[in-house]
């Protein structure tokens, strides 16, 4: 146990590096978005959550970013990504039917269409992210990459795990430039227990554990000494007492949003984010500019703030 745990912390050394301390000799920037469904903020904090707490600890971190979005997936999931709102992107509800992700693509598709010659990467197992189910995809078949598995049938816990180790044997062997993994079971294990249960907080430690896996994935890429890799890690959603969500109580419209990496400045703002903002700062990143979202790049600039 202590062996394992002194890896990871070597391991994490790496992403909290002083900032621009690699990103200023001209590594290739990269981006790796993890989302993980249905964390309720004081609940992550409950958490014995390592991995997370040390990218927060030394890079830039908000536990009361806001939704802005009805607190369901098909919503949240399509903000995130595409970092515009619902009233562009169409989707208020786990129907996706009738989306514009035509018009307002998700951030790995925004990638293709404009920087094609960088490698794209998704790992989902939510249906609807990745596959006609529900009015979907979400993200396109026009990215590089894209790994389907199927939460719905084989649960959660076991998909997110095959996500993982797909992602993982991907992410150390491909020329991946930007990558999203997304990994639901704490939000099915909410639903079947509660927002205060055990088993959701293990469900969120298991989450923090994965997340290690795909930074150790990420340390041992050939290229890795060259590269300025950019780690956010965000949800879809907070959740309220019983378990559930799609209101807008404090508890559901709050969630966290992390961005670590040497291109990260570190801290705290006063000015809290958006899921929008997680699209954004994935693509000013990679130098793609996109002023048209609503959503704004944070914890790239002087103080991680929002231009007013």
């Amino acid at each position: 146990m202590l062996l394992s745990r002194l890896v990871t912390l070597a391991v994490l050394a790496v992403f909290v590096l002083p900032v621009h301390a690699r990103a200023q000799t001209g590594h290739e920037p990269r981006v790796l978005v993890i989302g993980i469904d249905g964390v309720r903020v004081d609940m992550l904090a409950r958490a014995e959550t390592p991995t997370l707490d040390s990218l927060s600890g030394a890079g830039f971190f908000s536990d009361e970013a806001k939704t802005r979005v009805r607190t369901v997936s098909g919503p949240g999931w399509s903000s995130m990504l595409t970092g515009v709102r619902t009233d562009k992107h169409g989707v208020d509800s786990n129907n996706f039917s009738g989306n514009r992700y035509a018009e307002w693509p998700d951030f790995l598709t925004r990638v293709e269409a404009e920087r094609p010659e960088l490698g794209t990467f998704a790992v989902l197992d939510w249906p609807p992210l990745g596959t006609t189910d529900s009015g979907g995809p979400l993200i396109s078949d026009g990215i590089d990459v894209k790994l389907n598995f199927d939460g719905e049938t084989d649960g959660y816990g076991p998909a997110d795990a095959e996500s993982v180790e797909a992602a993982v044997e991907h992410l150390r062997t491909a020329d991946v430039h930007a990558a999203f993994v997304y990994l639901g079971n704490p939000d099915v294990v909410s639903h079947e227990t509660d927002s205060f249960s055990d088993e959701y907080r293990a469900s969120i430690e298991r989450a923090d554990a994965q997340t290690a896996e795909l930074l150790d994935a990420l340390r041992a890429r050939p290229g890795y000494d060259d590269e300025d890799w950019l780690i956010l890690v965000s949800t879809d959603h907070g959740r309220n007492d019983a378990g559930g969500h799609g209101g807008q109580s404090p508890s559901e419209t709050t969630i966290f949003f992390l961005a670590a990496g040497p291109a990260v400045s570190p801290g705290r703002t006063d000015c809290p984010p958006e899921i929008v903002d997680v699209a954004a700062t994935a693509l000013a990143h990679l130098g793609i500019v996109a002023p048209e979202l609503d959503g704004q790049p944070r914890g790239l600039g002087p103080r991680g703030c929002a231009p007013e």
